[in-house]
């Protein structure tokens, strides 16, 4: 495949399928944490080494699929009758170089597996998400972002990838050797082939205090500009729009500082019962009176003093957002990229969308990237805030079609 093939890919033109006959019903079913998109793949192999990842590809005779952490909802992480590749059993590390502040590991590997070995090196990941479960390679693929004041999408800390074409090539890519197919590989969904390793950048870890303030929703684009962005103190901003209006910010900003921890672990600790916050939750969405119960939750929350290292803040496990069971219910995220001159009205025109059509949705988040200048397909052309949307379903075939409806 010559790598004006591989940049049309990327861009959106379909992949063509690797052979006319379908594959015959596996019985395998691939599905993503959402559990609303179920699907039946030809076959599904847990590959350990870049070797076994070409080998698979180089004998493959239908499409193939790749899926990590399964946290992209949609579909997006499994097509029907495909030779499905799991990934997370690729979950080491290829080198670490703390001098240089730089590791490679494989793509399956979690962001919590990298703190725990950055860590007692003093060091922290430069770009994730909020919530450290998520695999680097499908955080590659979907160009993720956190809330690192000024550093954008995951790109950004990226120095190369390591690529298998789905005809079993493997490929070096960097900013400087093939830097177009580089760029296109950061949101490509995999569409250029499996990304097996990922050399990463890392900070310094470092101790840092929540500071959260109130802010009209009007002033909040000003508010970012001169109190947060221009502040270099401040590396980890976002505010948080709640029930019942979506109207007023509650901007939460994580400064640098020299005070003593409050919390004396570095890392959140593995495997934590999350029973109490999934029952908030629960309350919120199903009892009366939910919205005012958020709201004293969140305030008791955040009026408490908070100083931590930055690698406890970053290991957040989603396990505190999921719900007891996903038989009856299920959460999903939606996020929205908007330019900072439609801030306001996307903002109000949201607020009133998620009240008129009565959607349980338990927070909105705000976070801000500058432009993208690396990624082929960016999500952040300009300057952009990113409205993240967390909000509750019925797991149920009505209100699936009411959905669709809707929509």
């Amino acid at each position: 495949m010559d790598r004006r093939t591989l940049l049309a890919l990327a861009a959106g033109a379909s992949l063509p399928s690797l052979s006319p006959q379908a594959a015959s019903r596996s019985g395998v079913v691939v599905n993503d944490v959402s559990q609303l998109n179920p699907i039946e793949v030809a076959e599904e192999r847990r590959p350990r080494s870049t070797d076994e990842v070409r080998a698979l590809l180089r004998s493959s005779k239908q499409p193939v699929s790749v899926g990590g952490g399964r946290f992209s909802m949609g579909g997006q992480i499994a097509a029907p009758d495909s030779l499905h590749l799991d990934m997370r059993a690729m979950n080491q590390v290829v080198w670490f170089d703390r001098a240089s502040k730089r590791i490679r590991v494989q793509a399956g590997m979690r962001w919590r597996d990298i703190q725990d070995v950055v860590d007692p090196a003093d060091l922290s990941i430069r770009i994730m998400q909020s919530y450290s479960n998520f695999t680097v390679g499908g955080s590659v693929s979907v160009n993720c972002h956190g809330r690192y004041v000024g550093r954008g999408p995951l790109v950004n800390a990226v120095q190369a990838v390591q690529l298998v074409t789905f005809e079993g090539q493997v490929l070096e890519l960097s900013r400087t050797r093939d830097a177009e197919l580089f760029g296109a590989v950061f949101g490509g969904y995999g569409g250029l082939g499996a990304i097996t390793e990922v050399e990463l950048e890392l900070d310094d870890n470092v101790r840092i205090e929540r500071v959260v303030e109130r802010v009209p929703l009007e002033s909040y684009p000003s508010f970012f500009r001169n109190r947060v962005e221009k502040e270099s103190n401040v590396l980890l901003h976002n505010a948080d729009l709640t029930p019942p209006n979506f109207d007023a910010p509650v901007a939460v900003s994580w400064v640098r500082t020299d005070k003593p921890v409050t919390i004396a672990a570095r890392l959140v600790s593995r495997g934590l019962n999350y029973g109490k916050e999934q029952n908030a939750i629960w309350a919120i969405t199903e009892l009366p009176g939910g919205d005012r119960l958020q709201h004293f939750v969140k305030e008791r929350e955040q009026s408490k003093s908070a100083v931590v290292w930055r690698n406890f803040e970053a290991s957040l496990d989603t396990a505190s957002l999921e719900p007891r069971t996903r038989m009856f219910s299920t959460y999903l995220l939606q996020e929205y990229f908007i330019p900072v001159r439609n801030f306001i009205t996307f903002a109000r025109t949201m607020a009133k969308v998620l009240v008129d059509r009565r959607v349980e949705a338990l927070n909105v988040s705000i976070r801000h990237s500058p432009p993208d200048t690396v990624s082929l397909m960016k999500w952040a052309p300009t300057e952009v805030f990113s409205f993240v949307l967390y909000y509750k379903q019925r797991m149920t075939d009505e209100s699936s079609a009411r959905v669709r409806l809707d929509a």
